[in-house]
């Protein structure tokens, strides 16, 4: 199993805050053929609740509004507020990954127990990648500001993850300005009570069944399309606020078939095993948690776009439970 680097970027952009994203890059999507562009657009829009941020789900007199959102930095946000606040104004109880209770457990739980991230017998990265690719590696760890010294005792997941985040994604302070972290302000400003839908360690037993082979080619993958880092995050941007959230998944389906070595029936098998882990497994452990929240009132929850869509997204699985999904 080879999990495609781009499918890191997504789960970094998507579902975990990291820095403020201000880079220039190239939207990839736009500089598609025409024909290329408009079957990825129809591939993507074959999927269930394929486009749109924000829905209203109804059952009875329960109401949940359903934010999809986009965890870094963009001016754009301001807008999306906007339309964001006064359904917030309706709700009981705010809804995200992650709370400030819940990432303040995570950080603490790494400064007692950092071994989630770092092997400190060393991970043998060094000797395990061709001398080419470890060149290639620590380079671009170091425009990360990450030293070869260091590089040698993280864990692979976590390197492959670092290089699908272009290095001015992470030279810019965090400013805690995206849109999950608004809603949060808001909702403190409120009154409201911020209930998360996930367990706070979640992000470090994502990829817990790759196994140590599987690792060390999601770094030699990541190194392939790793100049692009920018780009591709422009284009998730763009994609986003454009309300394609499930375009860019398609996209990355798109550019994982033109990989060297890439094959149609391990490209899907990838990407089957990635949205089960990235998506689909967290989004039917949510449900129960968006339900109980119910009993309190209205609930307005707020999660990574890509949670969305699908016929295992959170409005399908929403859907099945007997609720009326309303696009606003």
């Amino acid at each position: 199993m080879c999990l495609r680097p781009f499918l890191l970027a997504l789960a970094c952009i998507f579902t975990f805050s990291a820095a403020n994203a201000q880079c220039v890059g190239e939207n990839l999507i736009a500089a598609l053929p025409a024909d290329e562009r408009d079957a990825l657009y129809a591939t993507a829009h074959a999927e269930p609740f394929a486009t749109g941020n924000l829905w209203r789900a109804t059952r009875g007199a329960q109401t949940i509004y359903l934010a999809g959102t986009f965890h870094l930095d963009d001016p754009r946000h301001d807008a999306v507020m906007t339309t964001l606040t006064p359904y917030l104004a309706q709700s009981k109880t705010l809804m995200v990954e992650a709370g400030p209770d819940e990432e303040a457990a995570l950080q603490a739980q790494l400064v007692s127990d950092p071994t989630a991230m770092i092997d400190m017998a060393g991970s043998n990265l060094s000797t395990t990648l061709p001398p080419q690719e470890w060149e290639a590696l620590t380079a671009a760890l170091l425009q990360r500001g990450i030293p070869s010294s260091v590089a040698q005792t993280l864990r692979p997941w976590f390197v492959s993850m670092m290089l699908s985040i272009p290095p001015c994604a992470l030279q810019l302070a965090a400013t805690g300005r995206g849109l999950d972290k608004r809603l949060i302000a808001a909702a403190q400003e409120s009154g409201r009570p911020v209930k998360a839908l996930e367990p706070f360690d979640t992000v470090l037993t994502l990829f817990d069944g790759l196994s140590a082979a599987e690792q060390t080619t999601m770094i030699r993958n990541a190194l392939q399309v790793e100049p692009q880092a920018a780009d591709f995050l422009t284009t998730t941007a763009d994609s986003y606020f454009d309300s394609e959230g499930r375009l860019i998944w398609e996209f990355s389906r798109h550019i994982a078939l033109g990989l060297p070595d890439a094959t149609p029936a391990q490209t899907e098998a990838d990407f089957a095993k990635a949205e089960a882990a990235l998506m689909s497994d967290r989004n039917r452990a949510w449900i129960p948690r968006i339900l109980d929240a119910l009993q309190d009132g209205p609930v307005f929850a707020a999660f990574g776009a890509l949670h969305l869509s699908g016929e295992q997204g959170v409005l399908a699985l929403l859907k099945a439970e007997g609720f009326t999904l309303e696009p606003l």
